[in-house]
């Protein structure tokens, strides 16, 4: 799949996409934009911000740059690279639930159509479990399933409880990276290990075929819990440290600022799981984060929990 196959199923989501000289762009909120493909590394200049802002009226931006990069919060992509991965590469905790998965459950790959009709019930479930249970209606999921119909490079992935569906993922190959796409599953199946099963199996499978180098699950999120990537590590994949850059409008900067953090993190209190809080809430820290210097940042965990990256990133500082 090219990056143009995967703007497509944003456009087909009515999601509006920009391409600039580095990268594209879909806007994920009003005005807020968020730079594709995922993976991509990349430093815009600042005249390409500028001029971009001004063209697109955003109110703001977001990108994974470089760790030299002059700015930018400190942050990491999960993902996995190699032919390597099996059974044995997993702590002996997570081969157990593995393996409990795989003897409990039916893995296979399931159509579209199943996927936005019979998944509803376990995207719910997630978002719930996170929190973030207002950040999705069925309207919407059904528009990201059906989207990719007909694109290359998309599949979706189930597994079954007898007959029942117990957790999916959404597969989408972007050069040769494989990215993990909205994985859920139901706390009903939490004791079978089917999630465990289900993301050990696809990204096997993945990393088998021929064309692809690396799965990617995911950025460091704005808003999600930790244990969403606590899972993911668990799972054998690793924290790419990199820099995620949040630029404002010049227009609108003076608004950001410790204090309007400040609000912000007292309306989330106010009114817990509301997205569009949320999302506003981590972009200022990202922002707010990001002009620091790396020598003042905080090692998020995973990459705490890497040490052999702690003295690297000294040296960058």
């Amino acid at each position: 799949m090219t990056p143009e196959i995967f703007a497509e199923w944003l456009r087909r989501q009515d999601h509006r996409v920009v391409q600039t000289t580095s990268s594209y762009w879909v806007e994920a909120g009003s005005h807020i934009f968020q730079a594709f493909p995922y993976h991509w590394v990349i430093q815009p200049s600042e005249p390409e911000i500028k001029e971009f802002m001004a063209r697109e009226s955003a109110i703001g931006l977001r990108y994974s740059a470089p760790l030299n990069a002059e700015q930018g919060m400190l942050s990491y992509h999960a993902v996995l690279g190699g032919n390597s991965y099996n059974l044995e590469t997993l702590s002996p905790n997570a081969r157990s639930k593995v393996r409990r998965g795989q003897k409990r459950s039916r893995l296979e790959t399931i159509t579209l159509d199943q996927l936005s009709q019979d998944g509803w019930e376990l995207q719910q479930d997630t978002m719930e479990r996170q929190g973030r249970l207002k950040s999705m209606n069925q309207d919407e999921w059904q528009r990201i399933c059906l989207a990719a119909k007909g694109l290359l490079g998309f599949e979706a992935w189930g597994a079954f409880v007898n007959t029942e569906l117990a957790a999916t993922i959404l597969t989408a190959q972007v050069d040769q990276v494989c990215y993990m796409l909205y994985p859920q599953s139901h706390r009903k199946y939490f004791g079978e290990y089917v999630n465990n099963a289900l993301s050990f199996e696809v990204t096997h499978e993945m990393l088998t075929r021929r064309g692809v180098k690396e799965v990617f699950y995911g950025l460091h999120s704005l808003d999600a819990p930790p244990s969403v990537d606590e899972f993911k590590f668990r799972m054998g994949y690793t924290a790419r440290p990199v820099r995620q850059r949040v630029v404002f409008n010049p227009w609108v900067r003076p608004m950001f600022n410790y204090a309007s953090h400040a609000l912000l993190r007292v309306g989330l209190r106010l009114r817990p799981g509301n997205p569009t809080l949320s999302k506003a809430e981590g972009m200022l820290r990202f922002y707010l984060q990001g002009r620091l210097p790396l020598s003042r940042q905080s090692l998020p965990q995973p990459l705490q929990a890497q040490g052999e990256y702690a003295d690297t990133l000294k040296g960058t500082a």
